[in-house]
């Protein structure tokens, strides 16, 4: 890297990765010592893990913007782990943790860990957040939280009846700090919620008369660092503790990254890498008597909003954590343990989002939330997930092999008709012979499937209920609109196909699928007529007293142009005339005019669309002077207009030029911008532009990549999804109720 360079990433870093580093590092001092604390961890502890995060996981993991350090998430199953192995013994445990996310990030599995359905994270998270609010509130009311939340919620009356009054009212100020500080001005905002309510309760309690428990750290920081100890035994409980906080720590970690990305626009996660960063921080962390480590969500998002632009951030707030640590130790231990309860509190409802909740509520995934939220509360947190994980499997699977049947009679007909939709299988068997046996003997009926999915057993029985329906003096006529069918059932192993089915069946006469026998066309009509007329039925029944067309539409005769394809419309919206060339004659042709007059004087369309397409033999036969064809030659000479236009070097001719097209298409893009000149000093367009906004606009269909091109008066575009509607065009700015005005002041509208 050039001086320039280095000079220039200097001072982007002292302009918005230093405030930036600042502010994360007063977000991340208190919820650090909190988290240890509700960890049962020794309070350095916290910030070992808070120095690591922050200068390991930030230079060496794959998300630049990322914050990592002590996570509220692991809360509870690192109590649990210290409760039942010791803290040097959960220092070995993380250590291990951490090898075996490297190990995740060298394997190029890391995505893997977002295979996790996102409400049982979220009810994961919500579960933890209960937990700590139910133990933190006990230390906040001056007394200790007990060993389970069913203990906790017992003994709550009984802590609130015998308050410890100073202790209460500091953990409320902080609780009340945290909740108000979105009204103060935003001047006073610029500091960050948690520390300002922590300093604000530890100065009064340093006014009040009493005792105040506060924080003890013993000795220095660098007092606090020792290596982990080995289990003694109850390896397989080891094993089990390490491979949920591998998995917590790096689910956490990647959707936090996930989250991270939606912020910024900079350089996305490698999640690989962010993997082999979480793993190596929480290896040292582990070595040397620190907290497991993950990315969170609360400082990365503080980073972003600060201004961070780099990785930079994050390695000076571990930084600035070092440095505080290892010289205000006395200011840290002021601090009282009931307003780190208070701020543990409002962290752990705000865990609880309303938005998750309603979001499960939306999906139809509240049962799997509530379970999980239940059980991560109640029983532990693995058990938790792994009982949400086996409901949310549970549901999927339900609602994955779920098949709706409703068999009725069509009124006013005497035929019935039984529906079939989603996927048929052996489990769907009672519903189904239970809708087929509704079918009175001899009835005719209808059979509409919209089934992706058929096994043997379901198609076994829709086929003998057929048979025997048939042999009982009934009729039976399938109507399959799915990819999964009945003809194919007995031929193969059943499948889900990814979409193609519909294409082929309702498309398949334009991939020359059916072009080997000489009935294609019958064959086509009689798929149509049993597989989709009825799904245009309720559509055409709207149309079938008139019509209201959007557009005048004028094409050429080529096969491969199909108007409704290309402009994702359907019966009813666009009034199409087709000739060769797409030409618009400019001595009248009745053809055209009469069609362009009843659009627009009866039918009243505001949009005239001219389309052209690449590779046209008009074109070709034009540019080389003959056809061979008299009749087309005489049609041809209705275009020689658009010729001269091409041979002086059109402004469409060079942009269609510039962008690699050949000869012919450039011909044809410029024949399409003089037959919309022509269309816009059509009488006809004129009369409807004195009344009314007409916009009359030229589109190209390239076939080779299927793409249609807006042609304006001077240059060509790719029509994107910004593009609403056709009025919107290069050229819309050109109306007609313009143009109709500019003519008569003797101007030419073109």
């Amino acid at each position: 890297m050039n001086q320039p360079a280095i000079a220039d990433r200097a001072r982007a870093v002292a302009r918005y990765d230093l405030p930036a580093s600042i502010v994360v590092f007063l977000v991340a001092l208190p919820l650090s010592l909190g988290i240890a604390i509700a960890s049962h961890a020794p309070v350095a502890a916290g910030l070992i893990a808070a120095i690591v995060g922050g200068v390991v996981a930030g230079a060496i993991g794959g998300s630049a913007l990322q914050v990592s350090g002590p996570a509220a998430g692991l809360t509870v199953v690192v109590a649990e782990s210290i409760n039942q192995f010791g803290f040097r013994t959960t220092c070995f445990i993380v250590v291990v943790a951490g090898i075996l996310q490297i190990l995740l990030g060298l394997s190029k599995v890391a995505r893997a860990a977002l295979a996790v359905a996102p409400v049982v994270v979220h009810a994961m998270l919500a579960g933890i957040g209960i937990t700590i609010a139910l133990q933190q509130v006990h230390v906040l009311l001056g007394g200790e939280s007990r060993s389970s939340a069913w203990a906790n919620v017992i003994a709550l009356p009984e802590q609130v009846a015998s308050l410890h009054g100073w202790s209460a009212g500091l953990g409320l100020m902080v609780v009340a700090i945290m909740f108000g500080w979105k009204y103060v001005p935003a001047k006073i905002r610029i500091v960050p919620a948690a520390l300002a309510a922590i300093v604000v309760a530890t100065i009064v309690s340093l006014a009040i008369p009493g005792e105040v428990k506060r924080v003890s750290i013993d000795g220095s920081l660098f007092d606090s660092i020792g290596l982990p100890e080995l289990p003694n035994g109850e390896w397989s409980a080891v094993v089990l503790m390490i491979v949920t906080i591998c998995l917590i720590a790096s689910v956490e970690s990647l959707l936090s990254a996930v989250a991270v990305d939606k912020m910024h626009s900079g350089e996305r996660t490698n999640f690989d890498r962010e993997m082999v960063g979480q793993g190596s921080a929480n290896v040292l962390s582990g070595m040397i008597g620190g907290l497991p480590i993950t990315g969170v969500i609360v400082r990365s998002s503080t980073n972003v909003m600060a201004g961070a632009r780099t990785r930079a951030s994050a390695i000076l707030h571990g930084f600035w954590i070092l440095v505080f640590s290892a010289s205000l130790v006395g200011l840290v231990e002021q601090i009282p343990l009931a307003a780190l309860a208070g701020l543990l509190v409002v962290i752990g409802t705000q865990l609880v989002k309303l938005s998750h909740v309603r979001l499960a509520h939306l999906t139809g995934d509240l049962v799997v939330y509530s379970i999980t939220l239940l059980c991560v509360v109640f029983l532990n947190l693995l058990e938790g997930v792994l009982i949400g994980l086996a409901v949310a499997a549970a549901l999927l699977i339900w609602r994955v092999v779920r098949v709706a049947v409703d068999a009725s009679e069509i009124p006013g007909t005497g035929e019935w008709r039984v529906r079939i939709d989603g996927s048929a299988t052996f489990l769907s068997l009672p519903k189904l012979t239970g809708s087929l046996q509704q079918v009175p003997r001899g009835a005719a009926v209808v059979v509409e499937m919209t089934v992706d999915f058929l096994d043997h057993a379901a198609f076994e029985t829709i086929d003998e209920w057929a048979r025997q329906h048939r042999a009982n003096g009934g009729t039976v006529r399938f109507v399959e609109i799915g990819e999964a069918r009945m003809d194919r059932a007995g031929e193969a192993p059943p499948s889900r196909s990814l979409g193609r089915a519909t294409f082929d069946d309702i498309f398949a006469s334009w991939r020359g699928s059916r072009r080997e026998t000489d009935s294609s066309l019958a064959k086509g009509i009689a798929d149509y007529n049993s597989g989709h007329a009825h799904l245009l039925r309720p559509h055409l029944d709207e149309l079938r007293t008139g019509q209201d067309p959007e557009a005048f539409f004028l094409t050429c005769v080529d096969s491969r142009i199909v108007p409704n394809v290309i402009t994702g419309s359907g019966p009813g919206d666009l009034f199409t005339v087709r000739n060769v060339g797409n030409i618009v004659p400019a001595h009248g042709d009745a053809s055209v005019d009469s069609a362009l007059e009843f659009a627009l004087e009866v039918l009243s369309v505001e949009t005239v669309v001219v389309c052209g397409h690449s590779a046209c033999g008009a074109m070709a036969g034009l540019l080389s002077g003959r056809s061979g064809m008299p009749s087309i030659d005489r049609w041809l000479d209705n275009a020689r207009d658009s010729l001269a236009r091409y041979e002086n070097d059109h402004p469409v001719r060079r942009a269609a030029a510039e962008a690699g097209y050949s000869e012919v298409d450039q011909l044809s893009m410029t024949n399409i911008a003089v037959q919309v000149e022509r269309l816009r000093s059509h009488a006809a367009v004129l009369r409807a532009g004195e009344q009314r906004e007409v916009a009359v606009a030229g589109i190209f269909f390239d076939i080779a990549t299927a793409q249609v091109i807006e042609i304006g008066s001077s240059s060509i575009a790719v029509i994107t999804g910004d593009d609403t509607t056709l009025q919107h065009l290069h050229d819309h700015d050109l109306n007609l109720s313009v143009a109709a005005s500019s003519t008569r002041n003797g101007e030419s509208p073109g």
